[in-house]
């Protein structure tokens, strides 16, 4: 029995562009589709680990789709609202012979009470604990000097400062969040806390701005604005402005970061930071799959250093990471390594070890909660998703290439799919497209290839490389041995071969 799956994938997903079905498609058409794709992605087809765990992700989404548009009130359902309507809890107590306006009905009465649900649980809980264990005396005691001093003979290990923060955001609008936040920290001895009120608007769909009031016992009030802007498809910069008020008069600060984009995987970082701690840095982190790595330096009062750092990522369940990094300035030379682990769904428990000069020897343990993923990384997920299918394609397409061929029937020789800039006066915009050759070869069947009236983007081996953009397909074909060209808008049906789009070789 396939497994349910989450929300993000659902989210993410048109079953009838997944099927390559029309939205009027009977049910002898969806089983046709459901039987070819099941075939393509049964998991018992592939030996390697990786290859195994995708077909199975990919055919588990078909077996989705197919039940639910082969059922006729999740059909229904899914018809008039969508995936949302799936998600809504309640329908299973209703009666299954509802007409369309009946079913309207109960979905916006289950529409409420979820509203209502999910307006007290919108809080994004956020939190971080964090304790240091002074270690020095396992490695540097003084045996020799203090024999006679009572219990000298065991190491002494003792905790010297502990962490706690947690923050919670509630939505007030669309456009607006508030976000209360609060910290309290000790140190050998000495403590204190704080607390942060924020509320942040987003102003457009390349930037937003927040407001900051905050108190504390060891510094006095705070009053912040912080700005986000993106400037281009791959740089942005964020500016933060602060006036803290204290005993000894108001302390202005001014911090600006400018960040590119230097690759899918890499972004260079530039922080000017004046008033308070005046600094200026630069770093590069680049995260992939597998690792993090970031080399950071910078000039500063009162601390200047070189640092790099390398975390390795573990594929299984529990998310395990190791880390290690070298910090070296003014102040001395730190060398900490560590590890960290998922405990629950929405905890993560690490513990770090670190080792510097002047300051000794030390134990962190800290437990994070997990943090909401961005848009960007659901992106890189999809592409990944994608680059998967393809994988699990290869071998079909092979035998479908092999039968073409063999009848001078339908070969694809090439299909990009995305943004394409054809007008001279918009040279500056960047193309944004993917080769989607293998994945429109695998749909060839007897010579014919047809795509619904629906996005490319659910299609296996898809995904949208520029999403909010105009899209097309672009496909160059082979058909009797003769050269064919066709071009159609994202949503566009497409059946091919056809003598329209033959190539006029004569001129």
């Amino acid at each position: 029995m396939a497994t349910a799956l989450s929300e993000e994938e659902l989210d993410n997903e048109d079953y009838y562009s997944l099927l390559n079905v029309r939205r009027e498609a009977s049910s002898e058409e969806l089983k046709a589709a459901y039987r070819r794709l099941c075939m393509l992605y049964h998991p018992d087809k592939h030996r390697d680990p990786e290859l195994k765990s995708q077909a199975e992700r990919l055919f588990n989404l078909v077996h989705q789709a197919y039940e639910v548009l082969s059922d006729p009130q999740t059909r229904a359902i899914y018809d008039i609202y969508g995936k949302r309507g799936l998600e809504m809890e309640g329908w299973e107590v209703v009666e299954r012979r509802r007409t369309p306006a009946e079913i309207r009905e109960e979905f916006e009465r289950l529409q409420r009470e979820r509203e209502e649900r999910r307006l007290q649980q919108r809080t994004n809980p956020k939190g971080t604990i964090s304790v240091g264990v002074d270690a020095t005396d396992l490695f540097d005691r003084y045996d020799e000097e203090y024999e006679d001093v009572s219990g000298s003979g065991f190491p002494q290990i003792e905790i010297n400062k502990m962490h706690i923060s947690q923050s919670i955001e509630a939505p007030l609008t669309a456009t607006d969040t508030a976000i209360l936040s609060g910290s309290l920290s000790t140190q050998n001895g000495n403590g204190g806390g704080s607390i942060n009120f924020a509320l942040r608007r987003v102003t457009s769909a390349k930037g937003w701005g927040e407001l900051e009031f905050g108190a504390g016992d060891l510094q006095g009030p705070l009053f912040g604005l912080k700005l986000f802007r993106n400037l281009t498809p791959r740089c942005f910069v964020t500016t933060n402005c602060a006036l803290q008020f204290s005993s000894r008069g108001i302390r202005p600060g001014l911090t600006t970061v400018l960040a590119r984009n230097l690759d899918k995987n890499t972004v260079g970082y530039l922080q000017w930071r004046w008033g308070i701690q005046s600094a200026m840095n630069t770093s590069i982190v680049r995260d992939t799959k597998t690792s993090h790595f970031t080399v950071a330096l910078q000039l500063g009062i009162p601390h200047s250093f070189a640092l790099i750092s390398y975390q390795h990522k573990f594929q299984d369940d529990d998310q395990t990471r190791v880390k290690g990094s070298l910090k070296a300035g003014f102040f001395g030379t730190v060398v900490e390594y560590g590890a960290e682990r998922k405990i629950s769904r929405h905890s993560v428990l690490g513990a770090a070890v670190s080792v510097g000069v002047p300051q000794g020897v030390s134990l962190k343990v800290k437990e994070l909660e997990k943090q909401r993923e961005s848009a960007a990384s659901d992106i890189l997920q999809k592409k990944q998703e994608a680059e998967a299918a393809v994988r699990l394609m290869q071998e079909s397409v092979r035998r479908i290439i092999e039968a073409e061929e063999s009848r001078m029937g339908l070969i694809i020789v090439n299909a990009w799919y995305g943004k394409f800039v054809n007008d001279k006066s918009k040279k500056s915009e960047k193309v944004k497209v993917i080769d989607v050759t293998v994945p429109l070869q695998c749909l060839v069947k007897d010579s014919k290839l047809i795509l619904t009236e629906a996005s490319k983007a659910g299609l296996p081996g898809f995904y949208d490389p520029c999403v909010g953009e105009e899209k097309n397909l672009k496909v160059l074909y082979q058909f009797r041995g003769v050269l064919h060209q066709v071009m159609v808008l994202d949503s566009e049906a497409l059946r091919i071969p056809k003598q329209s789009h033959r190539i006029d070789t004569d001129g």
